[in-house]
């Protein structure tokens, strides 16, 4: 893992304004992994779009930890839903052509 990839929490919860106790929670619930390197805890760049989503659920929406994990899972349902569809629909393109 490079360290080019990762972003301080600390820079995360100054930026946003929040509790590090928040990610840490979303660390303990599995929505997030945290990385620590030299007493320092990470987030890859990747992931912060994620995160910030979440920021956005608590804070500004007042949604609770259990709340986001079950929109989370929730998303990821629609988001294979969606997949499935698009096969399926690809599937019958394919036999509309014949």
């Amino acid at each position: 893992m490079k360290t080019e990839n990762l972003i301080a929490i600390e820079e995360i919860c100054t930026h946003h304004n929040i509790e590090f106790s928040f990610i840490r929670s979303l660390q303990e619930m599995g929505l997030i992994e945290v990385f620590t390197k030299e007493e320092s805890s990470f987030v890859e760049h990747d992931q912060l779009p994620v995160l910030e989503k979440y920021i956005e659920f608590h804070y500004r929406l007042d949604i609770n930890l259990e709340g986001i994990e079950v929109i989370n899972h929730l998303l990821g349902q629609i988001s294979s839903l969606q997949k499935e569809v698009n096969s399926l629909k690809n599937k019958l393109h394919f036999y509309e052509t014949l």
